[in-house]
């Protein structure tokens, strides 16, 4: 098993190096609907490299249910790209130690508005998966995603996601 530091490190290289290949892109195209390819290229390509990882490793875990599948590739669309990478790493730190470290850095110019967007970039992620044509449950699955209503396929998210 990875040390909390360990994955956080990797999640920072695969922040700083992710990129999505035109062949994934061109693959992608392949079964989104258009307004849903549309959402994953407004999302951060650390984002979408993610997305791209969890769909990987939801399919190599058996996993062929679409719903899941497009909640794996979407569950981060509402991020954005203003939400740099110090403040990606300042809500884990918060997440770790302790609201305080969070409050702290909230005090920063532009760390309220990117946790806000953290905080609530579950239930916006779903909405934005709703309005990009996506099932209702993979919007439930999305919104759901740190504590899964669903055993099965929201465990099999919150897994993946965690892994990648």
């Amino acid at each position: 098993m990875t040390s909390w530091w360990g994955g956080k490190v990797r999640q920072t290289l695969r922040h700083l190096t992710g990129r999505v290949s035109a062949a994934e892109r061109a693959e992608l195209a392949s079964w989104l609907a258009p307004a849903q390819l549309e959402l994953f290229d407004r999302m951060h390509p650390a984002d979408q490299r993610h997305g791209l990882d969890v769909l990987a490793a939801l399919r190599a875990d058996g996993h062929t249910a679409p719903d899941l599948l497009l909640a794996g590739l979407l569950h981060d669309a509402s991020k954005g790209r203003s939400t740099r990478l110090w403040h990606r790493v300042a809500w884990s730190l918060g997440e770790r130690y302790g609201e305080g470290v969070r409050a702290g850095f909230a005090r920063f110019p532009g760390f309220g508005a990117a946790f806000a967007r953290i905080g609530t970039h579950p239930e916006d992620s779903a909405r934005l998966a709703l309005e990009a044509g996506c099932p209702p449950a993979t919007a439930e699955l999305i919104r759901h995603q740190a504590a899964p209503r669903d055993p099965v396929l929201g465990e099999a998210l919150r897994l993946a996601d965690e892994a990648s």
